[in-house]
């Protein structure tokens, strides 16, 4: 029996449907099937079917009328390569074509923010992405990619390989656009050269008349199809009601080959074709250089999926088979050789390793894996064979959360920024009309030059390099970030970081590694460590807590724990076999007792009581990060002030404090204490408070900057500003670097726009700029942008 390509199902039509997939005809069991699989195929998404694990949905009740070219993208099993879901609240990135400048990306934002259903959207003009988040029960994903379509832009979701052919296909097109136009320009170039020796010399008016005409020949396929991208945007802003740079671009364009055409026919008047060929020339030298730039600046965005392999060894009842990465499935067990890299986020539950995290953290040391720990797609297996269970797939995976973070980051704009778009637009406006009075009062004074001059006032004075100096920038220190395992969540992060005067350190897992473990017990009479470690192991099963893992490798199943409750900052209390077994401070384990005289110096003390009688004093050993010392001291020679605040209240904190050399501390803080000395350090400072992103939430909230040390397994629960990947706090100083840098060439970049403006207009406008000398001017103005952003991927750090 046939069965249907698409759904599976049984195919009672024989031939009378069916679907070309890759290259052979599929039967189809019914016209929606037909018209899905079609729909794939034509969004071009054929490696859905290479790689599907399950069949697709009968899709009997769709008719094809109904069907628009993105409704590929609506179904569940096509989504799942590409759609991050969260409740009822999905979220994807787009390719956009179509963008040329930071107009575009305001364009497509403003269009989609007030639809009903769309959460949010940010669209980077650097990139050509968006992040766009919608709720799946109030609107699809194929009506918001019609509602882009409705403005003049193509989207269809970020995939990696598609969009490196669309790269590629789109920069051939370019410079066939873009040869046309130096060829041509080439060639009116040498008629316009015998023109201009007439005002020399007698030339026949045959001969005058036969260039022009050779010229406007020439000159035609550079404005009808060169020049497309330019009028295209123009075309779009203007539908849309709004302007752009390229608006006054289109016009001096147009405006001046059809005034040269109409001179021609006529002949009679001035003509401008070796005019309008050079500066489209130039204008899309200029952009071919942006668009190289961009890809340059946005390379990392793109390259961590690509870590990832495409196939994997399934472990099933014994047997090895290679499959497909795609056909995983979460709880499957894979086999990881020496050497090879990592299919899917898994955990340990065979064999001890290593892994080189550095495509994540940016660290090359690698990293021990021992049994229950976790290990990430895109990182590699170093030294012995690993079997490991998946634990997340597609956009679940760690990978997938950074790459959303770093868009996140890249899309979000700087206040700077923000200023710069919104005059940017008036800029626009504001050059059409001293264009169009420049004209009127040219007309009085030399109706002759009165064109040509108002011609070089538009192209002179386009804003494209004041669209461009935040986002190249922004874009350039993302990327930095990322290669050494920094992650941006919020906005403003670029802007707060240079302004930091001051910071607060909790110390478990920020000045120490946070990987606690047992040090002297003194226990009670009558009891055993062994149970008491066990009993803590029980009790503590359901923490995050550093504390809590600790315990993780005593734990044993014997016990029955129920009423299990959590006091934050001070300890945990639960039942165990009908008895109350209390862990944490002492204050919280026996509020009415007086502290033990027992302390330790050098390391963290907590106490358990069962049912009120104090049955154990364990002591926590903790190490101090191996570039603690030379962080602080960094910070410290930056006039940074430095404190502690800690919940510990042994006197392991004072210890720590002294070793480090930071004078402000303090212990045995709670939640609602520590948040209390950042509010009051925030009178007169900018803080920047650093925690573990989730049991210190509240004060991690109140900072002007919240810093975290992320782990890979809480990364997407962190509510921090800042996360850093890996072990090195001293990344924390790598990123106050790069974001002085990266303000310093923000401020340059814009200085150089506006002063390079403020020139240029009064030159322009009292006839002193011909119109090829003002292509050449914005275009090198705006490379000059370009690369002054593109020397932050040069800092040495």
């Amino acid at each position: 029996m046939t069965l249907c390509f698409h759904c599976n199902e049984p195919v009672t039509t024989g031939t009378q449907f069916t679907t070309i997939i890759n290259g052979q005809a599929q039967p189809m069991c019914c016209p929606g099937c037909q018209a899905v699989s079609q729909a794939i195929m034509d969004a071009g998404l054929s490696s859905y079917y290479q790689f599907r694990s399950e069949p697709g949905n009968r899709q009997t009740a769709l008719v094809p009328e109904q069907l628009t070219q993105y409704s590929a993208y609506d179904l569940p099993e096509v989504q799942q390569d590409f759609v991050h879901k969260q409740g009822d609240i999905d979220s994807t990135s787009l390719s956009i074509d179509g963008i040329t400048c930071a107009a575009c990306a305001w364009l497509i934002e403003h269009k989609l923010k007030p639809v009903a259903g769309v959460n949010n959207v940010q669209v980077n003009s650097t990139t050509q992405r968006a992040l766009v988040s919608w709720d799946n029960k109030t609107i699809h994903l194929s009506e918001i990619l019609q509602l882009i379509s409705q403005i003049g832009y193509q989207a269809a979701p970020y995939q990696v390989d598609e969009q490196e052919k669309q790269s590629k296909a789109d920069s051939r097109k370019f410079l066939l656009r873009l040869g046309l136009a130096g060829f041509a320009t080439m060639q009116v170039m040498m008629f316009a050269l015998a023109l201009y020796t007439g005002y020399f010399t007698d030339l026949e008016v045959e001969f005058r008349d036969y260039f022009r005409w050779v010229s406007l020949i020439f000159a035609a396929p550079v404005v009808l199809y060169s020049a497309q991208p330019f009028h295209f945007s123009a075309l779009r802003s203007l539908l849309s009601g709004r302007l752009n740079m390229d608006v006054s671009v289109s016009v001096a364009i147009g405006g001046a080959f059809i005034a040269s055409c109409i001179a021609t026919v006529q002949g009679n008047g001035e003509v401008y074709f070796e005019s309008v060929s050079m500066f489209t020339f130039f204008l899309l030298l200029g952009r071919y250089f942006e668009q190289t730039a961009r890809q340059k600046a946005s390379v990392s965005s793109s390259n961590l999926h690509k870590l990832i392999p495409l196939t994997a060894h399934l472990i099933d009842n014994g047997q090895t088979t290679e499959i497909a990465a795609k056909q995983l499935r979460v709880g499957d067990v894979i086999l990881v050789k020496p050497g090879e890299v990592i299919a899917a986020d898994a955990v340990v539950v065979s064999g001890q390793s290593s892994a080189n995290e550095a495509m994540l953290t940016g660290e090359q040391m690698p990293i021990t894996k021992k049994l229950n720990d976790p290990v990430y797609a895109g990182t590699i297996n170093v030294e012995q064979p690993l079997q490991v269970k998946v634990t997340a797939l597609g956009q679940d995976q760690l990978v997938a959360e950074i790459i959303r973070l770093q868009e996140l980051a890249s899309n979000n704009k700087p206040a700077i920024a923000l200023v710069a778009d919104r005059l940017a637009r008036y800029f626009t406006a504001t050059i059409l009309s001293i264009a169009l009075v420049t004209y009127f009062i040219w007309h009085f004074i030399s109706p002759e030059d009165a064109f040509w001059v108002t011609l070089s006032v538009l192209v002179a004075t386009c804003p494209c390099a004041l669209a461009l100096a935040t986002p190249t920038a922004v874009t350039c220190a993302t990327a930095i970030f990322t290669k050494l395992g920094i992650i941006t969540r919020k906005a403003g992060v670029f802007e707060k970081l240079t302004q930091i005067n001051h910071v607060v350190f909790d110390k478990t897992g920020t000045l120490t590694c946070g990987q606690l473990s047992i040090g002297d017990i003194v226990l009670a009479k009558g009891y055993q460590s062994e149970y008491i470690l066990a009993l803590a192991a029980a009790v503590e099963q359901g923490s995050l807590h550093p504390i809590a893992q600790a315990f993780k490798p005593y734990f044993n199943d014997q016990y029955t724990v129920t009423e299990i409750d959590h006091h934050v900052g001070l300890g945990i209390a639960a039942s165990v076999d009908n008895q109350l077994v209390r862990i944490g401070k002492h204050e919280f384990v026996l509020p009415q007792a007086p502290l033990s005289d027992h302390n330790v110096q050098h390391s963290q003390l907590i106490y358990m009581s069962i049912d009120n009688q104090l049955v154990a004093t364990i002591e926590m050993l903790d190490q101090l990060r191996i570039d603690s010392k030379h962080t602080v001291d960094k910070l410290t020679r930056a006039k940074i002030g430095l404190s502690i605040a800690s919940g510990d209240n042994s006197g392991h904190v004072e210890y720590l404090a002294k070793t480090l050399g930071i004078t402000d501390v303090h212990s045995g803080l709670s939640p609602q204490g520590k948040l209390s000395l950042v509010n009051q350090l925030q009178q007169t400072k900018n803080v920047a408070m650093f925690g573990d992103g989730i049991n210190d939430a509240p004060v991690l909230a109140g900072a002007n900057l919240s810093v975290a040390m992320g782990s890979g397994s809480a990364i997407a629960k962190n509510s921090a500003d800042l996360i850093l990947l890996g072990d090195h706090l001293s990344r924390f100083n790598d990123a106050i670097n790069v974001a002085k840098q990266a303000q310093r060439i923000i401020h340059q970049n814009l200085l150089w726009a506006f002063a390079y403006n403020v020139i240029i207009l009064p030159l322009a406008v009292t006839g002193h700029v011909a119109p090829y000398l003002a292509a050449i001017g914005m275009s090198v103005s705006s490379l000059i942008v370009v690369s002054n952003s593109l020397r932050l991927l040069r800092i040495k750090l």
